[in-house]
């Protein structure tokens, strides 16, 4: 079938949908298929279900997409696209969309003839969602006709019958999440809207409605309308837009080589660090590959080589200086979304997010390549600003060396080169071996004898480290406290050279958790520190390594019932369960910080494995992530001010 018969929706019917396996195993093995059956897992159903009307977008059918999570945390999903078929598939004897809602990888998606491009290949299909709800209801719209059909765990109700007539078309998905196989079912607004604007922004032209009908304490509902007509041009400046541009123009491409459409936005500031968001197929590939190898290639090709032709005075003086610029250079203050679309996607890696094609680096880099070098020729002001900062940032990644070195020179170590502060433990395996960094050295004293020696190290740290979101890559290598924890983590730079990248070859722990007083000194410390992991330690948080300990606010006693309660909230059911809801007879101990308990109670509550509450810090949102980080901790007040008005209910603060 041709591209043209494609896009006028020629004979899509029973026989375009494929079947591939079937669906036994989904319920059995959910987080096989769905990642967890934790708050990712549950809020993964949603993502499929929206994949399936994108598809409809990408093909060119589907121009509005209304999510609506119910009162009783119910989904649906509605489109304006063509419908699921529903007449009988050859091969199963059933309605087609009957096959598309219970077998595992079934649907038009697998049939080229039907669909160019796919989002959804990357999941597993509105089948899983099926299988993993107590119930769903499908209902399509199509030929004037209201088709549906009902689930129960996958199981179909009934057959596929027409319930009414419509003048609409597309179709409507609606379930609820099976309590016995999540361990919640209750949907975060803020989560969906963040993938539902991330989805507006990749699909320029297409309407997503968000909406919340579950009120809140003042009864009000939430809405939101996601819609973008300049797509990633709008999506790099949203993620850039509390940083200082180097200069305002976005450097934007929308073509297709070898078959590929490729999309690209790139803008450049004044700040120190490097933010690529790529996409295959709307999936963020957050572990990059193909895709992003031909993108730094060419960037680092094309600025070279302008640098040489027009500004070889200034690279005179650097190699005088013994300065060499290396490829990261070029992407230092660079923010940059690329977007590509690719029929048959191989992902590998850890999460399955990077992008395995080996024919994407080469058509990427030939575009890349061609839009940069007509940018320059035509803005060669701009040009030089970005050669410039190039220059900046080569003399400054030596200086980082240069601080590293004199720093380990000063330092008093321990043996091995670790801070003398770190009180280590005695295992020496990685995987069983666990770091806390403790502010203050009353609370370190107290956490280094109330902890198990033989898996938990301390590192007491004095204060706030400094917030490197505002400050020169190298300067961070100058602040002691920031060179403890990298020592200590035994994380390194550069493989021995002038580098960014660090080197985890040699990590000495696999959970690193921050560990602070629970005030507001503490989250600010809490911020700064994951601030610093973020920025120049990713890969940390992406394999799951960072954590942050959740200490009680209170020990309350009555009689001989003694509790620890970690919220206030806690310490009202207390009161309402043991002494009627008052306050006299009750013992409150406010714990104002870690110092205040003895060894003994900080084991127990906050330390052993046994009893304790850690928080995972994971990047669901790598392009969210990069905005808020930028926002709260970068030179900008207002937008900071504005975030924290708005979220001030929802902190857990007691100063």
């Amino acid at each position: 079938m041709t591209d043209e018969e494609i896009m006028n929706g020629a004979d899509y019917s029973a026989s375009n949908i494929q079947v591939l396996e079937g669906l036994e195993a989904v319920r059995k093995r959910p987080a096989m298929y769905i990642g967890d059956i934790s708050e990712k897992g549950l809020h993964h159903l949603v993502y499929e279900t929206v994949d399936n009307s994108i598809d409809e977008a990408l093909a060119g059918f589907c121009t509005h997409i209304e999510v609506t999570i119910n009162e009783d945390n119910s989904i649906i999903v509605q489109d304006n696209g063509r419908g699921i078929p529903v007449d009988m598939h050859e091969k199963e004897h059933k309605s087609a969309l009957e096959v598309v809602m219970t077998v595992l990888h079934a649907g038009g998606k697998f049939d080229k003839g039907s669909y160019k491009v796919s989002g959804g290949l990357h999941g597993v299909g509105v089948s899983c969602v099926n299988a993993l709800s107590s119930h769903m209801t499908s209902q399509v719209f199509r030929d004037g006709k209201i088709y549906q059909q009902e689930y129960e765990k996958g199981k179909p109700l009934y057959d596929v019958k027409v319930v009414g007539e419509t003048t609409l078309r597309g179709t409507r998905q609606q379930f609820w999440p099976d309590k016995t196989i999540f361990i919640t079912t209750e949907y975060k607004y803020d989560i969906l809207a963040n993938r539902m604007r991330e989805l507006a922004f990749l699909n320029a032209g297409i309407t997503i409605t968000l909406t919340d009908l579950r009120p809140d304490d003042e009864g009000n509902t939430r809405q939101d309308i996601f819609y973008s007509k300049d797509g990633l041009q709008e999506f790099v400046r949203y993620i850039d837009s509390t940083r200082t541009h180097l200069f305002n123009d976005v450097i934007y491409l929308n073509t297709e080589k070898q078959g590929i459409p490729i999309e690209c936005a790139i803008m450049y500031n004044t700040a120190y660090s490097e933010n690529l968001h790529s996409y295959v197929n709307n999936i963020n590939t957050i572990e990059g590959g193909t895709h992003l190898q031909g993108f730094r290639m060419a960037l680092t090709r094309t600025l070279k080589k302008y640098a040489e032709e027009q500004c070889s005075k200034e690279l005179e003086k650097l190699e005088k200086n013994k300065v060499e610029i290396s490829g990261e250079d070029f992407r230092e203050g660079l923010t940059a979304v690329i977007s590509i679309k690719v029929a048959e996607p191989q992902f590998e890696g850890q999460t399955k997010t990077k992008l395995g094609n080996s024919e994407v680096a080469g058509a990427v880099q030939q575009a890349v390549g061609e839009a940069l070098s007509n940018y320059l020729e035509e803005h060669p002001k701009e040009a030089k600003l970005i050669v410039d900062k190039v220059i900046l940032a080569a003399t400054a990644r030596v200086a980082a060396r240069k601080a590293r070195e004199s720093v380990q020179r000063k330092s008093p170590l321990s043996g091995g080169g670790l801070p003398g502060k770190l009180a280590d433990c005695s295992d020496r395996d990685p995987a069983n071996c666990e770091m806390f960094i403790v502010e203050g050295d009353s609370a370190g004293g107290s956490a280094k004898q109330g902890r198990n020696r033989h898996f938990q190290a301390i590192l007491p740290i004095r204060g706030k480290i400094f917030n490197v979101e505002r400050v020169m890559w190298h300067k961070a290598f100058e602040h002691e406290e920031v060179n403890n924890i990298i020592q200590a983590l035994g994380v390194r730079y550069g493989l021995g050279e002038d580098s960014k990248e660090a080197n985890y070859d040699k990590l000495r722990y696999h959970k690193v958790v921050i560990m602070t007083d629970a005030d507001v000194d503490g989250y600010h410390i809490d911020t700064l520190l994951m601030t610093l992991f973020y920025r120049y330690m990713p890969e940390l948080i992406q394999r799951g390594h960072l954590f942050i300990a959740t200490p009680p606010l209170y020990r309350c006693k009555k009689g001989k019932i003694e509790e620890y309660c970690y919220n206030e909230q806690q310490r009202l059911q207390f009161l309402l369960k043991y002494n009627d809801g008052q306050e006299q007879g009750v013992a409150t101990q406010r714990y104002k910080g870690l110092g205040e308990m003895n060894p003994e109670q900080l084991w127990e509550t906050t330390m052993n494995p046994e009893t304790r509450l850690l928080k995972q810090v994971t990047i669901e949102d790598a392009a969210g992530a990069d905005y808020v980080f930028s926002m709260l901790m970068g030179e900008d007040v207002a937008p900071r001010r504005e975030f924290i008005e708005k979220n001030a209910n929802y902190a857990n603060i007691d100063a």
